[in-house]
């Protein structure tokens, strides 16, 4: 939890109360439905929801923004955003049942008004947003066609309506396709940690 502290010493009393809440209750759930890595569940602050609040890092959603987080898993990035942004309405999809279990029963025993969810795959949602957010679910030329119709006209923000992942390694091949759209920011520029060295921020505009 220090490490939250670390990087965002203005949280309120309530969102700190979340944060630390979090601990507890993904290791609880972990060891009934495996939504993280058994080995890395002792990481979890570090490489899950810091690095998850590595979007705050590059955008401050403003009230009344919309977003989804496709493919959330456990509610990565989604959850810790939505602590940090309790203004900001959230909509958590993953296709695997269990893990949509997780991320709605974490998001009700912390109390997060701001949070609903489904179990469906990207094809099915039709809602729109103004931005989706995603952690390495798959190729950004892929997940550009998926998430083209999730997008709202209407913009509400400093950045343009878009795509905003977390991504890690090289990405030189698979950011040719959008290079144009593309803004690529490193995670170390932020976050000291060694977990950060390869870890990237990738917004991606999309233009109705």
């Amino acid at each position: 939890m220090d490490i939250i502290l670390k990087y965002f010493p203005t949280l309120t009393d309530t969102q700190k109360a979340q944060f630390e809440a979090l601990g507890e209750l993904y290791t609880d759930w972990n060891s009934k439905i495996n939504v993280i890595s058994r080995k890395d569940i002792g990481n979890l602050y570090e490489h899950h929801v810091l690095h998850s609040l590595g979007i705050a890092k590059i955008i401050s959603f403003r009230p009344g923004t919309e977003v989804m987080d496709l493919g959330t898993g456990g509610g990565f990035p989604g959850i810790p955003l939505a602590i940090l942004f309790p203004e900001v309405k959230f909509h958590l999809i993953d296709s695997i049942g269990k893990k949509i279990k997780v991320t709605t029963e974490v998001a009700n025993a912390i109390g997060l008004k701001n949070v609903t969810t489904r179990q469906c795959r990207a094809e099915e949602e039709k809602a729109q947003f103004n931005f989706v957010v995603s952690r390495a679910v798959m190729p950004l030329a892929d997940l550009l066609k998926l998430v083209r119709k999730n997008i709202k006209k209407e913009q509400c923000n400093a950045l343009p309506n878009g795509l905003i992942c977390l991504k890690g390694g090289e990405l030189q091949h698979e950011i040719l396709p959008v290079r144009h759209q593309a803004i690529v920011t490193e995670l170390t520029n932020f976050f000291k940690e060694e977990y950060f060295n390869t870890k990237k921020v990738v917004y991606v505009s999309i233009n109705k």
